[in-house]
C-alpha cells in the first residue's frame, strides 16, 4: 500500500466545524465582482479573457468578512492579478517553490514524528503516540488564506471541475495542466481543530491496525493440534491472507489451516474474536468453539465487541462535520472519488460490478476447481495457484530471501541489481536506489512517498530476527515498485505541480507489476504475459472488487444512518459483507452469508483506499498488455515504457491512460483475454 503523502497533506487540510456561521460565507456582491471585471478590463483586454471571470468568482467566493471589506477585495483583486501570461508564469514558478518547500518540510517532520510507531524499535508510550498523530500541515490552509496567498493563487489559476479536467484537458498542455493542479489548491477553506481530530482518528485506527497480530502458534484445532509453527505471528489481515495463499503448496495439513484462518478472518470482522488473544501469546485460542485458554485452563474471555467499529465512525464522524464547507463536494464519497481519484463512485461501481457478475468468473471457478480436485471454499477467493511461485515451497523461498536479506541494508544494496533485472540501466539504477531507504516496519509495511525534491522515499517492511521472510520479500518488492514511481514522478517531473500519478491506483497498478516479477528479481526465469499471468490479475480483481464494493457500501449506509452507534455500524459492515457475497460469490463458492469481504484493514486505517487496489489491477493488465505487445519491438524496452508512462504526471485517470496505452481505463480486455485462455 501506497503512503500518499501529498494527497494526506492536502486531504488533512479539508477540515471544518459542524455548522456554517455568517463568518463562513462570503461577503462579496455579485456588483462587486462585476466592479472587478469592469476594472481589469480597463487595464487589459487580455484581462477579460475567461479565466479572469473564473478567477474572481472563485476567489469572490472564498473571501469572508474578516478578510476585508468589499473594497478591499476589489483593490486586492486589482494589484494581484497577472495581467499577462509572462508575469503568470513569474508567479506560477514562486508559488510552486514556496510550495515544494512547505510541503515536503512538513513531510519530513511528519516522518520524524511517526518514526516510532511505524518502525520497530523501543516499546511505544503514549507521546509516541500523540506526537504521532500530530498534524503538521494542519494549520497550512489557514495560515494561506490569512496571509492571503490562498486568495492570490485562486484569482490566477482557478479551479476546473473533474468534467472539464475531462474534456478540455485533451487541448492542454503540460504548462497549462500545471496552472490547473495548483487550481486544485485551495477551493474551501477549513479551520485547523478539525484538521487536527482528523490526524487524531487516523492516527489511531493506524496504530490500532499495526497491532493486530494474531499469534498463529496459540492456535487449536478442536482436538488440541497446532497448526502453525510455535514462532509464527501474522498481521491482519496482510499476513493473514498470505498465509492463506502460501497454503496452496504442497504442505503438511495446507486445507486444515486456510479453514482455520478463514474462521480467524470471520471471528475479527464479527468482533467475536476474544480480545485477550490478539498481540498476545499467553493464551491458546480454538477458533472454531471460540475457546480460550490459559496455562491448560478454559478462561472467561470476553470479545473485543465494537473496537474495530470505533474506530472507523470516529473517522466518518470527522468526515461529516468537514461536509458543509464543500458545496461541490459535500460527502467524503464524492471527496474520495470524483475529488481524490477523480473518477465518479458510480462508474467504479459500474466496473467492478461488470467484472464480479461476468460468465468469466463461473468459467475461471470452475477450471480452479478442476485444479485443487475440491469444490471451492470461500477463502479460494485467495486462490494463488496461477503464480509459478506456488509451485516452489514457501519455506525454500524464505531459506533463499533469508540468506539475502538479514537486515534492511541488505534489501537496499541489492535494488540497483533488482532494476538491471527489469532492463533499467546502470546509471538510472544506482540514481533510482539512491533516493530510497529501506526501513523495518513495524505494522504491515508501505511505502511512503517524498515531496520535496532532496528527500528519499521510504520502503517500510517486516523483516525478522532471522531475516526477512518469503512474505516480507513479496511485501518489500511491492513496496519497491511504489518508491520507483514515486521517485520517477517526482524527480522526473517538467513540473512540480504535476509530481505523481492521477491518483493511487496507478502506483498499485506499477506495485503489482514489480510484485508479479518477485521471483525474477530473485534469480528465476523471467517470462512474459501468458494464461496464468491473464487469470492470476483476472481472480484478484474478482476477490478485491468485492472487497471494495463492500467498503462502497458501507460508507454509503453511514451517510443514511448519521447518528449510528460502533454497535449498529458493526451490523451493517456484517450485513454488506453477506449481501454482496450472496449476490456476486455465494453463487461461485456456495456457503451463503460469509463475512469474509469485511476483512481488510484499509476498511478501517484507510477509508474508502480499497477501490484503488481493483482499479489498479485493471490497469496493471492494460499496462501487461501493452508491454507483452510493445518491450523488446522498435527499440522500447521494460524499464523505458515504465519511465515514459510513470513520467506523465498527475492528469486524469483517462488522458494518462490514453497517453499511456492508447486507451481509456476498462475491464473489457481482460474479459475477452479470459475468453482466449485455453482453460
Amino acid at each position: 500500500m501506497k503512503n500518499t503523502i501529498l494527497i494526506m497533506l492536502l486531504t488533512v487540510l479539508t477540515g471544518c466545524s459542524t455548522a456554517k456561521t455568517t463568518t463562513d460565507m462570503s461577503n462579496i456582491s455579485e456588483q462587486t465582482v462585476q466592479t472587478v471585471l469592469a476594472r481589469l478590463g480597463e487595464t487589459s483586454q487580455d484581462a477579460l479573457a475567461p479565466p479572469a471571470e473564473r478567477g474572481v468568482r472563485q476567489a469572490a467566493a472564498l473571501w469572508r468578512e474578516p478578510d476585508g471589506s468589499q473594497d478591499d477585495f476589489i483593490e486586492f483583486c486589482l494589484e494581484n492579478y497577472c495581467v499577462s501570461e509572462q508575469s503568470r508564469e513569474v508567479l506560477f514558478n514562486k508559488l510552486s517553490v514556496a510550495f515544494e518547500n512547505i510541503f515536503g518540510t512538513a513531510n519530513q517532520l511528519s516522518v520524524a514524528l511517526k518514526k516510532p510507531v511505524h518502525l520497530e524499535g523501543e516499546e511505544l508510550t503514549q507521546i509516541d503516540l500523540i506526537m504521532g498523530n500530530y498534524g503538521t500541515s494542519a494549520h497550512f490552509m489557514e495560515d494561506m488564506y490569512a496571509n492571503k496567498v490562498a486568495f492570490v493563487c485562486v484569482l490566477n489559476f482557478p479551479n476546473y471541475s473533474l468534467e472539464e479536467k475531462d474534456t478540455l484537458g485533451h487541448r492542454w498542455d503540460r504548462k497549462q495542466w500545471a496552472y490547473a493542479r495548483m487550481g486544485d489548491l485551495f477551493t474551501h477553506r477549513t479551520p485547523s481543530r478539525l484538521n487536527q481530530e482528523m490526524a487524531r482518528a487516523s492516527g489511531n485506527a493506524e496504530n490500532y491496525i499495526a497491532s493486530y497480530n494474531i499469534m498463529m502458534g496459540n492456535l487449536l484445532t478442536e482436538d488440541g493440534r497446532r497448526l502453525f509453527p510455535e514462532d509464527m505471528v501474522l498481521l491482519s489481515h496482510w499476513n493473514l491472507r498470505d498465509e492463506i495463499k502460501s497454503n496452496y503448496a504442497a504442505l503438511p495439513d495446507a486445507l486444515e489451516k486456510q479453514q482455520m484462518i478463514q474462521k480467524v478472518m470471520e471471528h475479527i470482522v464479527c468482533q467475536t474474536i476474544p480480545a485477550c488473544v490478539i498481540n498476545d501469546s499467553e493464551y491458546d485460542w480454538k477458533p472454531y468453539s471460540n475457546t480460550v485458554y490459559k496455562e491448560g485452563q478454559i478462561i472467561d474471555a470476553p470479545d473485543e465487541e465494537n473496537v474495530r467499529y470505533e474506530h472507523l465512525l470516529a473517522t466518518y464522524t470527522v468526515e461529516k462535520q468537514m461536509d458543509p464547507y464543500h458545496p461541490h463536494m459535500p460527502t467524503a464519497i464524492i471527496r474520495n472519488f470524483e475529488g481524490s481519484m477523480e473518477i465518479s463512485a458510480r462508474e467504479i461501481e459500474e466496473l467492478f460490478i461488470n467484472l464480479v457478475s461476468s460468465e468469466q468468473v463461473k468459467k475461471v471457478a470452475a477450471y480452479i476447481e478442476k485444479r485443487l480436485g475440491r469444490k471451492l471454499e470461500p477463502f479460494d477467493i485467495w486462490y494463488d495457484g496461477f503464480k509459478s511461485r506456488t509451485s516452489i515451497p514457501e519455506d525454500e523461498l524464505t531459506e533463499l530471501t533469508r540468506k539475502k536479506y538479514p537486515h534492511p541494508d541488505a534489501f537496499k544494496s541489492d535494488m540497483p541489481r533488482m532494476l538491471q533485472v527489469l532492463g533499467f540501466d546502470s546509471r538510472e539504477s544506482q540514481e533510482i536506489a539512491s533516493r530510497i531507504v529501506v526501513e523495518p516496519a513495524r505494522g504491515s509495511g508501505h511505502a511512503w512517498g517524498a515531496v520535496g525534491r532532496w528527500e528519499p522515499s521510504r520502503l517500510r517492511t517486516r523483516i525478522g530476527p532471522h531475516g526477512m521472510d518469503y512474505k516480507g520479500y513479496n511485501i518489500a518488492v511491492h513496496e519497491f515498485g511504489h518508491n520507483v514511481e514515486q521517485t520517477l514522478s517526482l524527480y522526473d517531473m517538467d513540473y512540480y505541480m504535476l509530481n505523481g500519478v492521477p491518483n493511487t491506483a496507478f502506483t498499485e497498478a506499477l506495485a503489482f507489476i514489480f510484485q508479479k516479477r518477485d521471483l525474477q528479481l530473485l534469480g528465476y526465469p523471467g517470462k512474459q504475459m501468458d494464461d496464468n499471468t491473464v487469470l492470476d490479475i483476472f481472480w484478484g480483481c474478482y476477490e478485491i472488487m468485492g472487497v471494495a464494493l463492500v467498503d462502497m457500501y458501507v460508507w454509503q449506509w453511514l451517510y443514511e444512518n448519521p447518528d449510528a452507534d460502533s454497535q449498529m455500524l458493526k451490523q451493517a459492515v456484517n450485513d454488506k459483507a453477506r449481501m454482496v457475497w450472496n449476490r456476486y460469490y455465494e453463487p461461485v463458492f456456495g456457503q451463503p452469508d460469509c463475512p469474509l469481504l469485511g476483512i481488510y484493514s484499509h476498511m478501517i486505517n484507510s477509508p474508502m483506499y480499497l477501490p484503488n487496489y481493483p482499479f489498479g489491477h485493471i490497469i496493471e493488465f492494460q499496462l501487461e498488455a501493452y508491454f507483452n505487445d510493445n518491450v523488446n519491438k522498435n527499440g522500447k524496452t521494460l524499464a523505458g515504457e515504465i519511465k515514459r508512462m510513470f513520467t506523465l504526471g498527475n492528469l486524469v485517470p483517462q488522458l494518462w491512460m490514453e497517453q499511456a496505452v492508447g486507451s481509456r481505463v476498462s475491464t473489457d480486455p481482460l474479459l475477452k483475454a479470459v475468453d482466449a485462455c485455453a482453460l
